[in-house]
């Protein structure tokens, strides 16, 4: 009785089925880092998330942290 061998196949054939494979692990992990990005992204609250909003616009108009953004006239 022969055992079973899993075989990539032969010739040009071989080569679909490894790039197939390679295709499906790169989804796979790039699915477990965007889980992952989002579960730290979501460990903020909406209080600690506006705060730091707040103080990166400051930074970046010059205004001295803690004070509300003026709205811009349009």
């Amino acid at each position: 009785m022969q055992r079973w061998k899993p075989s990539f196949g032969s010739g040009a054939g071989r080569w679909w089925k490894v790039l197939g494979l390679a295709g499906v692990v790169g989804v796979a992990a790039g699915g477990a880092v965007l889980a992952r990005s989002e579960r730290t992204r979501r460990a903020y609250t909406p209080d600690e998330i506006r705060a730091r909003l707040l103080e990166r616009h400051a930074e970046a108009s010059g205004d001295a942290p803690g004070t509300p953004p003026q709205p811009t006239p349009r």
